[in-house]
């Protein structure tokens, strides 16, 4: 009717609106958090908040050794980017009048993190499109029904803006927030590339390049090569191929527009065939955009030991654990404890762990949902990672948001939810009864860490559980219909 239109007029237009009023009143908090919040609680010395691949004050250093005919690389304080150390380099002893060094790159930091909010809530647009798109040809999803999606983009938006993780990562000095603006736009340039008819001349290079970035920069980031492959070959995610089969075969109506019925037909396409010459291309383009990644790292650290330094100290300063400083992870209390002899079998057994026991297993089962998979690879490579941060934390909180439709039945969320809250809230104070108090020891802090790894491991174990219930549910539901 003229009224259920008008309504839905009216809260179309509500939306956007409240959308962007949080937004605002995120950056004017972060700001404010910047320019004004007292500086003797030095967030940037916090071993939650600073690794040493994500400290600015390590990248300042590096940059002041660049500068003074030294390799960056010099003292074991930075091993991040080279160029990354030329983009920030500059800013970090550039001044505001009356403000530190280093207020610039807080400010370039917001706009990384507006940046990522913005290109979520695309991401989000476009995968809300699809969910509705694959009910309708399910035949599980009518017009009055269509009212009951969450838009998805919005929240997964605000959770990134007022993560709690996410601020203080921004505040705390740490390049974490570039980090994640390159996965996040990595995700939404290859959904680009899906949408786009010719990829040939389409975005497909952009996305490439988007994978070289983000794994340049962050090592881990390199396991989202197969979700992302996942995705050029069979589309955005979509429940699995055979009930759609199933509702072709049973001739079940879809209801809609022509052009809706068109891009459904399209998406089942998509979903049946596998797409070898798109993800050959892509990966082409993965192997361009990489040689022009070395070179110019070459030419950067030309002076200083070409890419075998750079390699040495970063990649495998990753790999090899060298710096044992307290994290919220798990590896540095185990590999301060180990014998000298039994280090290398060690460290060897502890990085393939991640590419044995999570990668295959859950790229056989969700290969039919590879953005899902990207933040369950993102998530587990956190857990695992050498050096992780709340930053890690922050990115996949906020790809778990883009799938609120189909984890509304997540079991045990509020316990997960009080247990993130829980160890966020315990980690500064084992820490400072282990530092600075000396009344406790490292197993304070170390307990605290791995209660915090079981949580992850938790949220990301009911995470792909209610994922799967789901993908069940629209089988038994279309089983149902097929029946009546």
């Amino acid at each position: 009717t003229k009224e259920e239109k008008k309504d839905d007029g009216v809260m179309a237009e509500e939306e956007p609106c409240m959308f962007w009023i949080w937004a605002m009143a995120s950056t004017i908090f972060r700001l404010f958090l910047i320019f004004f919040f007292p500086e003797n609680i030095n967030a940037s010395s916090r071993p939650e908040l600073s690794t040493p691949l994500t400290s600015l004050r390590r990248l300042a250093e590096g940059y002041w050794l660049k500068q003074s005919s030294l390799s960056p690389y010099a003292g074991s304080m930075y091993h991040g980017s080279p160029l990354l150390l030329s983009i920030l380099g500059p800013l970090t002893i550039q001044r505001i009048e009356g403000k530190s060094s280093h207020h610039l790159c807080s400010l370039v930091f917001v706009i990384a993190d507006i940046l990522s909010a913005l290109l979520l809530r695309a991401t989000g647009q476009k995968l809300q499109k699809a969910y509705r798109l694959n009910l309708r040809r399910l035949g599980l999803l009518t017009s009055l029904q269509d009212r009951g999606i969450l838009p998805c983009g919005d929240i997964a938006a605000l959770v990134h803006l007022w993560n709690p993780f996410t601020i203080l990562s921004c505040v705390g000095l740490s390049t974490s927030p570039i980090e994640n603006l390159a996965v996040i736009q990595l995700l939404e340039k290859v959904f680009l590339s899906i949408l786009d008819e010719n990829p040939a001349f389409g975005r497909v290079p952009l996305a490439a390049f988007g994978l070289v970035m983000a794994t340049h920069l962050s090592l881990y980031s390199a396991t989202l090569a197969i979700p992302l492959i996942f995705l050029l070959g069979y589309g955005l995610d979509a429940p699995p191929v055979k009930k759609f089969l199933q509702t072709r075969h049973v001739g079940v109506e879809t209801t809609g527009s022509t052009s809706d019925v068109s891009k459904q037909d399209k998406l089942t396409q998509t979903t049946q065939l596998f797409l070898w010459r798109t993800v050959l291309y892509f990966v082409f383009w993965v192997l361009v955009w990489s040689s022009y990644v070395l070179v110019l790292c070459s030419l950067s650290l030309k002076q200083y030991g070409g890419l075998e330094e750079m390699f040495k100290r970063t990649y495998g300063f990753i790999l090899r654990i060298e710096d044992l400083s307290p994290n919220i992870g798990v590896f540095w209390y185990f590999f301060a404890e180990v014998f000298d002899f039994s280090r290398n079998y060690l460290l060897i057994v502890f990085n393939l762990y991640i590419l044995l026991t999570g990668i295959p297993p859950l790229a056989f089962r969700l290969k039919h949902r590879p953005c899902f998979l990207a933040f369950a690879y993102l998530a587990f490579s956190s857990i695992l990672k050498s050096y992780p941060s709340v930053g890690d934390a922050a990115l996949y909180l906020s790809l778990w948001a883009l799938f609120v439709n189909e984890l509304t039945d997540m079991e045990h969320s509020f316990f997960i939810f009080c247990g993130y809250i829980g160890f966020s809230l315990l980690s500064p104070v084992m820490h400072n009864i282990w530092i600075w108090r000396g009344t406790g020891n490292a197993n304070f802090y170390f307990g605290n860490a791995m209660g915090y790894a079981c949580f992850q491991y938790m949220f990301v174990e009911k995470s792909v559980n209610a994922m799967l219930n789901h993908d069940q549910a629209l089988k038994k539901a279309t089983s149902e219909m097929t029946k009546n």
